[in-house]
């Protein structure tokens, strides 16, 4: 219907023409008249800002060793998958030739497996890589109507880098520049609207040849000469128009501007949070522990949420994300840990993911339908409230599981992991916190129920995914008034299967032969184990803007923790109150507070020296670890928050000898 519509609307704008083309000519016998100065029924004049994502490959020359870097569907390159943001400005002149300037810069994905284990990565004593690449460039097109195919050319940057290895594969040092070169390619751009573009660029750089002096290591001279090939797929986002009419003599000929689809959307969010706590007490330590001296430290995350409908009922999502940052002490030393935006793996620039890529088909079963807002993860529309919804690709599993309206995203209410999840379910996940599997839902009015089969890491803290083994969880959910006021009741059972080590085990070797360290007697041992357990979740609205959460879990505890935090038994609750009491109803008050414990064989292990996901301080001291936190998230408008946040945790890491820890955080968090 769109196609047949635009062709009619071309058709009459023709027509229209050539009227006035025609009266044109009947009416110069008669009088002059200057030619008119008509604009192009679609205009690309103004600036606008956007994202991209793409692969790339090319050498740094030969002797490099290049790092390879993640691929996930395509082969490992020394760029891997690239990811960010560009900028940039065009104006289209009444030829319809478009000229413009952008500029870019695209960061690099991570691995995905240790180093040593990479099979294209021999034990060297140097590595190369890159921590970002950036141009400004022009641009020189042609408009087809709402089609714009383009040349650009300029300058290009990058931060190349030389890591210095020791011998287990780990980085002494590192040598940094930033060569300054040249970039060109072609690309082409199409108009999905009056605001949204999208885009399809290949790119060459070349950077020029520089030598790196490793002298004082000692090594030998490296010289590198990085030449790349990018192609990228980007979206922009026209924040300015040029003119939005031109005039005819006395007509006013207005742009044609493609309608807005609802079978499409994109949402993007973004996240800063400064974290720090003053010198706490602290008489020793180990290798996991928060270090008793004071830190502070930030994490900033940059995420796009884009949905396609495909068909009645089926969708695909992808969002891809850049994460730079670190959680305080290297997100160590806590086991509900205070920021839950931190990664396990952090970088000092910012490295892009392909976090979540999804495929979902919903089933109406009939009857009652419901209106689907638009949102993150979410085309709008209607459905069906009896249904049965399959989703399967990449995901969070907290994006289907464990729900709460009031304690569920670190981004907009509380940060603690103790807070936002039922802590001692260790749901599948790499390193930032995903997984791949499928998840199938049946829903109905009052209760819902749902079941997903995941993928779990290799090893404990692994960044790798297998199909080798796996985890599962199914969870029901009850819906409920209480004197007119809504709750829910979510109750959920799960089971992993990973390659863990018995913490009876390792204490029975270890005592056997004092002289073996338990944290290598551990590995040794590592082999398919179970861990299975369950969470019960409850949210009550008290009255209007006004909330009640509370969580309770428990795990076996036998087996190492393989994906989460070392919590084996949690509870938590809270209250949540909207700003509309004291006039501002966009903001939110937050409190509450989590207790978390261990098994006595996990407790008996850290004690020992072990060490943990997240904990062990060499020794222990036993107590449960206790949390308060307390939040005001203020909204600056419909878009900006900013929260003030407070934490006091008691027994961090469960050792009664350390701390307590006061932790003190801002959070600027933008969504749209």
């Amino acid at each position: 219907m769109n196609r047949n519509r635009r062709s009619l609307e071309h058709a009459l704008a023709g027509v229209a023409f050539g009227a006035l083309a025609l009266g044109s000519q009947a009416m110069a016998a008669d009088m002059p008249l200057k030619a008119p100065h008509l604009r192009p029924a679609f205009d690309w004049s103004g600036f606008y800002l956007g994202g991209h994502v793409g692969y790339g490959g090319g050498s740094f020359g030969p002797g490099t060793n290049p790092l390879p870097l993640q691929g996930v569907f395509f082969p490992h390159s020394i760029t891997g998958l690239i990811g960010g943001y560009q900028a940039g400005y065009n104006f289209q002149l009444p030829n319809n030739l478009v000229l413009g300037a952008e500029a870019d810069v695209s960061f690099l994905s991570t691995l995905d497996r240790p180093r040593l284990d990479h099979p294209r990565l021999a034990p060297a004593p140097f590595n190369t890589s890159f921590d970002y690449i950036a141009t400004v460039r022009g641009r020189v097109g042609y408009a087809f109507g709402t089609l714009l195919p383009y040349v650009t050319g300029g300058v290009a940057w990058a931060r190349t880098r030389v890591d210095v290895n020791d011998v287990d594969g780990s980085v002494l040092s590192e040598r940094g520049h930033a060569p300054l070169g040249w970039t060109a390619g072609i690309g082409v751009e199409y108009a999905a609207d009056a605001k949204w573009s999208a885009k399809l660029e290949y790119g060459y750089i070349d950077l020029g040849a520089r030598t790196y002096g490793l002298a004082d290591v000692p090594l030998p001279d490296v010289a590198i000469d990085p030449k790349i090939h990018t192609v990228k797929l980007g979206l922009n986002y026209r924040i300015w128009d040029g003119p939005a009419s031109a005039t005819a003599g006395d007509y006013a000929i207005k742009p044609l501007t493609p309608p807005v689809s609802r079978d499409w959307n994109v949402h993007a969010q973004t996240t800063l949070i400064s974290q720090g706590y003053p010198s706490f007490r602290s008489p020793y330590q180990g290798s996991n522990s928060l270090p008793g001296a004071g830190r502070v430290r930030e994490t900033w995350t940059v995420g796009a949420f884009l949905g396609w409908r495909l068909w009645d009922g089926g969708e695909f999502y992808f969002g891809p994300e850049l994460a730079q940052g670190f959680g305080i002490g290297g997100t160590l030393g806590l086991a509900g840990f205070s920021n839950g935006e931190a990664q396990k793996g952090g970088a000092e620039y910012p490295r892009f993911r392909a976090q979540r890529y999804f495929f979902r088909q919903t089933f109406g079963l009939g009857g009652e339908q419901e209106e689907v807002t638009d949102a993150a993860n979410q085309l709008p529309g209607k459905r069906d409230i009896d249904r049965v919804t399959v989703t399967v690709g990449r995901f969070a599993v907290g994006d289907f599981f464990d729900g709460n309206s009031y304690a569920k995203d670190p981004r907009v209410d509380f940060m603690n992991w103790s807070m936002w999840a039922s802590a001692a379910y260790d749901f599948p996940a790499d390193l930032p916190g995903f997984t791949r599997g499928a998840v199938v839902e049946l829903n109905r009015k009052d209760w819902a129920v749902r079941a997903g089969l995941f993928q779990v890491p290799s090893a404990p803290n692994s960044d790798v995914l297998t199909f080798k083994t796996g985890g599962a969880v199914v969870e029901f959910e009850e819906r409920h008034t209480v004197f007119d006021q809504p709750g829910k009741l979510r109750l959920g059972i799960f089971v992993n299967r990973g390659n863990t080590g018995n913490y009876r085990n390792a204490l029975a070797i270890s005592a056997a032969d004092p002289a073996l360290d338990i944290n290598n007697v551990m590995t040794d041992i590592q082999r398919q184990n179970f861990k299975y357990g369950f969470y019960v979740n409850a949210e009550q609205q008290l009255m209007k803007d006004v909330g009640l959460f509370a969580r309770a879990s428990w795990n076996d505890g036998r087996n190492q923790i393989l994906s989460f935090t070392d919590i084996d038994r949690s509870v938590a609750a809270g209250l949540s109150v909207k700003g509309s009491y004291w006039g501002r109803p966009s903001d939110t008050f937050g409190l509450g507070g989590a207790i978390n414990g261990l098994s006595g064989g996990h407790r008996d292990f850290l004690a020992a020296g072990g060490l943990g996901l997240l904990i062990g301080d060499g020794r222990l001291n036993y107590s449960n670890e206790r949390i308060l936190e307390t939040y005001y998230a203020y909204a600056i408008d419909k878009n900006f928050t900013l929260t003030a946040d407070y934490q006091l945790i008691t027994n961090p890491a469960y050792n009664a000898d350390r701390g307590p820890v006061h932790v003190f955080s801002g959070r600027f968090h933008g969504e749209f």
